[in-house]
């Protein structure tokens, strides 16, 4: 009779150690998926910082990339139109259009007919930058300068002394409302005739500042000037402290066209205490209207990166006029502000 209660509390000991390993087994079970749980979410971490880094360096690298397409837009190894290449990113114009607005339309009671209200709800542009429009070479007739003339917006026109018309078209230009500056001829490294009234590195500071005197009377009054050619003055410190010297004393400006990439004028210009403009695109290296559109595509870029952009075309380009008539008013609906080199100088 004593044995089948020892056979049963030997069961229920062997039921109690089987639940203890039981228990001891989901514990551990427990554990392992915590720790695999805690693995994974680590792993994931780290893949989301890998990426992360990634992207970093991805951006970094675009954005090196545009500051450099920057440097070579800039550099400008000989004279102006003559021989004249520079190196610019392949992009499209910008044909993004302005919102369309939106009208209400409202029912009136009394009449019981449809009216549409005449309130217009104006979407609010953002702004992309400033323009600015130098037109080179005026003076040598007036046909060719007329269609400037006609733009409808600020323009920058300068004139070529000494020539048939340069007194008329400077006249002209004023009377149109466009800014007046004078095209000062400057000797270039290579062989090219500037034209009359040249300024060259062998000239004495009085010589200089009589030929600016003469230049100026002539087609004046003047609120700044730039350079005709001139590679090898811009490039010469002393000529360029004289110049820029007598246009501070005469309160006029003066936009260094970068005819050279040797320009020494931002450094006399900081050195003598004046604020000068620079040249950032030239329009008509290639003279066709999907060529120049190309390059103020890419003025119109470099606007909204650095604030400005300063383009130069000139008055012999027979399809720029046309052009620029065509797309003022789309600059201003896409958010840009077109002023002249007084006005860009001024901000």
């Amino acid at each position: 009779m004593m044995i089948m209660p020892i056979i049963y509390s030997i069961n229920m000991n062997k039921t109690v150690k089987k639940k203890k390993v039981a228990s001891k087994s989901s514990q551990k079970r427990k554990k392992a998926s915590f720790s695999d749980a805690i693995r994974a979410f680590l792993l994931v971490g780290i893949l989301v910082a890998l990426s992360a880094g990634i992207s970093l360096a991805i951006i970094m690298i675009h954005s090196g990339f545009n500051n450099k397409i920057d440097d070579i837009q800039d550099i400008i190894f000989e004279d102006e139109i003559i021989n004249n290449t520079t190196v610019e990113p392949d992009i499209e114009p910008d044909t993004k259009t302005t919102p369309t607005v939106s009208t209400t339309v409202g029912t009136n009671t009394a009449t019981n007919t449809t009216t549409t209200s005449n309130t217009i709800a104006q979407i609010p542009v953002e702004h992309k930058g400033y323009l600015v429009f130098v037109i080179d070479d005026a003076g040598n007739n007036l046909r060719e300068l007329e269609p400037f003339l006609n733009i409808p917006g600020p323009l920058t026109i300068a004139v070529l002394p000494g020539l048939p018309y340069s007194a008329e078209a400077a006249k002209r230009i004023r009377a149109a409302g466009k800014e007046v500056i004078l095209h000062q001829p400057m000797e270039a490294i290579g062989a090219q005739d500037p034209g009359p009234g040249a300024i060259y590195t062998g000239m004495s500071a009085e010589e200089i500042r009589s030929i600016l005197r003469r230049n100026i009377a002539e087609i004046g009054p003047v609120v700044g000037m730039n350079n005709h050619q001139g590679s090898k003055v811009t490039m010469d410190s002393d000529v360029m402290r004289i110049i820029l010297e007598f246009c501070k004393d005469n309160g006029i400006y003066f936009l260094d066209s970068r005819t050279t990439a040797d320009s020494a004028a931002p450094v006399v210009a900081r050195q003598v205490g004046i604020k000068i403009a620079e040249r950032n695109i030239f329009i008509d290296n290639e003279q066709n209207k999907e060529a120049m559109l190309r390059y103020i595509s890419n003025g119109l870029t470099r606007a909204q990166r650095n604030g400005s952009a300063i383009f130069i075309g000139h008055t012999w380009s027979p399809d720029l006029a046309p052009l620029l008539t065509e797309q003022f008013a789309l600059y201003k609906e896409q958010g840009y502000t077109i002023l002249t080199v007084s006005d860009i100088l001024k901000r």
